[in-house]
Order: C-alpha cells, then sequence, then structure tokens
C-alpha cells in the first residue's frame, strides 16, 4: 500500500529560506520522498536517491511542459532544449551539443588558461577586490559573449537577461513578475540577433542560425535556442565561481592541500557544485501515476527537482554540511541535472572553473575572504557581494 504523502508550509520562496535554505531542506528530507507544498501545488523531492531517480525517468517526470512553477514562463521557454521532450529533445539537443563536445571544448583550453593567468595576476596587482564583480562574472563574460559571435550591442545586458530568465522559472512572484520586463526586451532583442549575418561567421550562434536556414531545425525556435546558450552560461558560472573563492578562502586547510595536489582541481569543483548548488531546483510534470520510494505521485502533478538538498542528503554523503576537496564521491552530485537533460553546457562550465583554479593554485597562497551578501533570487544560490583579498 501506498504511503501517505506528507504536507508542509515551508515557504521555499521566502527570503528567509533563500538566504539560509539548508535547514528547511532538512526539513523536507526527514517528511519523506515527496513533500506536498499547498502553497505552490506542487511536491518537493528533496532526497538524493528520489531525485536521482526522477531524473532518469523523463517519460514519467517530463520537461517538455515545462520546468517553471507558473505557466507564463513555461509556454514561452516551449521548443528550447530545457523545456522538451524526446525525440524533439534529442534533435535539437544534438544540434547545440556539437560546439560543447569534450574535443570540441579542448581547442579553448589554452585560451582559457591564458584568460584565467591574466585575470588572477590583475587580481593579485590589486590585492582586493569584490569576488562577483571582478572575478565570477568578469571571467564569463570574457568568453561566452565571444563563443556566441555576439555583436559588440546587448553585452551590456547579458548578466540582467541571465539573472531574469532563472529568476522566472520560480512561482510568478513579485520577484518573478519584476523580471518580466527584462525578459521582454531580451527577447525581441533574440528575435533581432538571429537574423542571418547579424552573429559572427563560425560562432556557435551563427552556426545555429545556418542550420535554421537549412531546414536543421525551426527558424522560430532560434530566440529560445540562442537563449538556452547565453542563459546558462553565466548565472550558474558565477554562482559556482564565487562559492568557490568562499569555501577556499574559508577552509585555508583545503586550499593548501589543492596547492600541494593539483590533481585535486575538478574534483574541487565538483565539490564546491555539490555544496552550494547554483540551482536550487527546478520542475518536472508527471505524465503517469508514479511511486517514488513508497509514495505515488499523481498524473498531472508538478513536482519540484531539488538539486540543493539533494546534494546535502545524508542518506547519501557522509558529513554532507563539511566541505571536503578530498570527497571520492563528490562528482556524483546532481548540481548539473542528470539523465537526458543533464546540463550540456556543463564542459564549458568545468573548462572555466578548472582554468580559475589552476591559475589560482600556481599563482596564489592565501585567499582571504569577508562576509558575503546573499542576493535573493527564485533559482539561483547567489552572492551579490563578497569581499576578497588574493597574496602570492
Amino acid at each position: 500500500m501506498a504511503l501517505t504523502i506528507p504536507r508542509s508550509d515551508i515557504d521555499l520562496w521566502s527570503e528567509e529560506v533563500i538566504r539560509s535554505p539548508y535547514e528547511s531542506y532538512r526539513r523536507l528530507r526527514d517528511l519523506g520522498p515527496a513533500v506536498w507544498l499547498e502553497q505552490y501545488q506542487t511536491y518537493a523531492v528533496a532526497r538524493y536517491d528520489d531525485v536521482y531517480e526522477a531524473l532518469h525517468d523523463h517519460e514519467a517526470f517530463s520537461s517538455g511542459s515545462g520546468v517553471a512553477l507558473n505557466e507564463q514562463l513555461n509556454q514561452k521557454m516551449k521548443g528550447s532544449a530545457l523545456v522538451s521532450d524526446p525525440p524533439y529533445h534529442d534533435h535539437v539537443r544534438g544540434v547545440m551539443a556539437k560546439p560543447l563536445t569534450p574535443k570540441a571544448l579542448r581547442q579553448h583550453r589554452e585560451d582559457f588558461q591564458r584568460l584565467a593567468d591574466e585575470l588572477v595576476d590583475h587580481l593579485l596587482e590589486r590585492g582586493s577586490f569584490d569576488a562577483v564583480v571582478d572575478f565570477a562574472q568578469l571571467f564569463p563574460l570574457s568568453v561566452v559573449p565571444d563563443l556566441l559571435g555576439w555583436p559588440s550591442e546587448g553585452r551590456s545586458e547579458f548578466l540582467a537577461w541571465a539573472s531574469a530568465g532563472f529568476n522566472a522559472l520560480g512561482p510568478m512572484n513579485e520577484r518573478a513578475r519584476a523580471d518580466i520586463p527584462v525578459l521582454a526586451g531580451m527577447w525581441v532583442f533574440m528575435a533581432d540577433i538571429v537574423q542571418p549575418g547579424k552573429l559572427r561567421p563560425g560562432s556557435w550562434g551563427a552556426d545555429l542560425v545556418e542550420a535554421a536556414g537549412q531546414g536543421t531545425i525551426s527558424k522560430q525556435l532560434l530566440p529560445a535556442l540562442i537563449g538556452d546558450y547565453l542563459v546558462p552560461s553565466l548565472d550558474t558560472t558565477v554562482s559556482a565561481l564565487t562559492s568557490a573563492m568562499l569555501l577556499l578562502g574559508r577552509h585555508p586547510e583545503q586550499w593548501r592541500a589543492v596547492r600541494e595536489d593539483h590533481s585535486l582541481i575538478p574534483n574541487v569543483l565538483n565539490e564546491v557544485i555539490r555544496y552550494e548548488t547554483p540551482i536550487r531546483s527546478l520542475a518536472r510534470t508527471l505524465t503517469r501515476d508514479r511511486e517514488l520510494s513508497g509514495v505515488v505521485l499523481p498524473a498531472g502533478a508538478r513536482a519540484l527537482m531539488m538539486y540543493g538538498s539533494a546534494n546535502r542528503d545524508e542518506r547519501h554523503w557522509d558529513s554532507p554540511d563539511d566541505f571536503d576537496v578530498r570527497r571520492s564521491n563528490a562528482n556524483s552530485h546532481v548540481g548539473f541535472g542528470h539523465g537526458i537533460h543533464g546540463c550540456v553546457g556543463q564542459g564549458l562550465a568545468r573548462l572555466e572553473g578548472h582554468a580559475l583554479l589552476t591559475s589560482l593554485a600556481n599563482k596564489v597562497e592565501t585567499i582571504e575572504v569577508g562576509e558575503p551578501e546573499y542576493r535573493v533570487h527564485n533559482t539561483i544560490r547567489a552572492i551579490s557581494a563578497l569581499p576578497a583579498t588574493l597574496k602570492a
């Protein structure tokens, strides 16, 4: 017999929970495999094994009806790789993934390392700086627009567009509504930028436009697909890079271990993403009744995949609230999603993170950080300011 699904009045989008979410996550995990959130009319799936299982059953936990907690954005995003199911999803992801394969990204490794070295040298000269603006934002903004083939106009709006895109993935609360005009401006710009000749020939964006011209993908979907490249490549990476600076600054013994053994660098990034998961959660829609660990979620219901909670689940992780660069299973985190909707751009994010961590490990003995200021955002675990000092 199926277990009764518990209910909770925990408000995952309250300012208090957004700033300090982990105790609320633990309470939801302790309540059961799924918890009904009446205020948002959704089931919260907070345990690691259940999130992992759901992400690997795209037929029952569908993305095609949307991954946001509001219909306005779900309708607008239809046709993007994120809001789609097979077979269409496989087709469009295949087109988008060509420049993001390990082989394709390898050609950028030397350039990324050179840019990382230049940035760290500059920050060492400065001494003190804001780790968000001067480090975590600056690096993605120095590489992503050029890869997309973006002209000079519009670049100043990238961060605002990325933030608004993720903010609107939550419930249609005051924060999401405030960003709708920003998104509207982005969609107008995207519709214009995908006209032939606007993006640099040979760039990722121009290749998508060319694919549309050949009939491989629909021209009507081009703005959404360009958005799929742009929006996820910024805010999530900024979040992870800022958290890396914060955590390594707060744990000098861990930083010492990384400096002494550079082979830990890939694991450091995985542990950062596990510990402070950039995307807290995204939704799925049940296409049929589906059992999860003894509870049955009904067809038509919405289920929230709580990545940030799953990555702190004591049922899966030993001492999950400890930051440990040597954690042996850090790479099993679900911070990039999993299954067919695993982040298509995670290779790019890793390339950026590994370049910066390598440069820091080569050049920096001491990382000092102040108190972070957290940004109240519907989807991203976001720090708005972090004083930092690097010493050679």
